[in-house]
């Protein structure tokens, strides 16, 4: 396969860690809202085997936040999410699907309660600002909605929590997950919440000021070493083996929460007012139709760029694989597809298509580990 690089340009945005990443060897990028993302350091079963074991610095200051602040902020908020926000705490970190009128899914990003009429929505790949200035203007609420200069960095993997206590003292250690509070690095607060886009457990430093953030970049591997620290990014083989969904890969705006496994997160009993709520109501009276599930395919090597049918003995179309890695864990081809009601059940077989050739396969549970 032939690999292209990427023209940088102001629309397609730099990270403050940019240039410490490439000096680290980042391999990959891909694109993120509207900004370069690392994708790879190399073999990604490597980068995988040092996440599950080590500690890793992310940049993932794609990553971006919208903040939304004003007297009707918390209106705001809540409109655009089907979870119940009523009794949310200053401090604490709420997945919170966002939902449009007809009930599907916008993003999914986790929502950050600053003050009562402060919040940070840290976001999926979708243009999250321009929904929520949408709103705001149609429905004439007081509020102010910006991206804030907000560029995170994650420190993920089991070894996380000693190189971060090295750093900032015991107390990080007692957060708890989803909670956040500020630190102090050189005379700089920061906010670190214990969060990341992994299951191996760390946190993510929310830098709103460059100079201190890129500081603090390099002294995490500086006093690091002895906890093996190394650069890396979300990877693709230990998200999906944890059921980690992406927007924009295993699902869209086509698909509701219910499709996607968010049923906790959708309040249809509690008198709040969100978007597509009678929408959601009449999709829980009928039942979804379909539903992401886990899939396996008994072979060593797979390269998806876009969906791939799946199909029943008679050649019907049945879902479609929407991400998938070979897992050494499992020593096989597994992934993340839409499946119709008639075939979601576990141990379902199917076929595939790959490279002109014709593979069977299994239906599973997520996550997978």
């Amino acid at each position: 396969m032939t690999n292209f690089s990427i023209a940088k340009s102001r629309r397609l945005r730099s990270t403050p860690y940019t240039s410490r990443i490439e000096k680290q060897g980042v391999t990959a990028y891909t694109i993120y809202n509207h900004m370069l993302l690392p994708a790879a350091f190399g073999s990604i079963e490597n980068s995988y085997k040092h996440l599950k074991e080590h500690v890793q610095v992310w940049d993932v200051a794609a990553e971006r936040q919208v903040e939304i602040s004003g007297k009707d902020s918390a209106e705001l908020v809540q409109l655009m999410t089907c979870r119940d926000l009523s009794k949310s705490k200053i401090g604490r970190c709420y997945y919170c699907p966002i939902i449009d009128e007809n009930g599907n899914l916008v993003n999914d990003p986790v929502v950050l309660k600053l003050d009562e009429n402060r919040w940070w929505l840290s976001i999926a790949d979708s243009d999250v600002i321009f929904f929520a200035k949408g709103l705001a203007s149609g429905h004439k609420f007081d509020v102010k909605i910006i991206e804030p200069v907000v560029d995170i960095m994650a420190i993920q993997g089991p070894k996380s929590f000693a190189l971060m206590e090295k750093v900032f003292g015991k107390k990080i250690t007692e957060l708890k997950f989803f909670g956040f509070d500020y630190f102090d690095f050189d005379g700089t607060k920061h906010l670190i919440a214990r969060s990341g886009w992994s299951k191996q457990g760390g946190y993510e430093v929310y830098v709103q000021n460059t100079e201190s953030g890129q500081k603090l970049y390099d002294h995490l591997f500086e006093v690091g070493k002895e906890f093996n620290v190394g650069p890396g990014c979300p990877n693709l083989i230990e998200r999906i083996e944890s059921a980690l969904l992406s927007y924009g890969n295993d699902f869209d705006n086509s698909d509701n929460p219910f499709e996607c496994g968010f049923d906790q997160y959708v309040s249809l009993d509690s008198d709040i007012n969100f978007l597509g709520k009678d929408k959601l109501k009449e999709v829980k009276s009928k039942g979804a139709q379909k539903k992401l599930m886990g899939i396996k395919i008994d072979i060593k090597e797979i390269s998806l760029t876009g969906s791939k049918n799946l199909y029943d003995e008679k050649n019907n179309i049945i879902g479609e694989l929407r991400s998938s890695c070979y897992s050494p864990h499992f020593q096989m081809v597994i992934g993340i597809a839409m499946i119709q009601k008639s075939h979601w059940e576990v141990s379902q077989t199917f076929k595939i298509q790959i490279n002109d050739s014709t593979f069977s396969g299994k239906v599973c549970d997520l996550p997978f580990i």
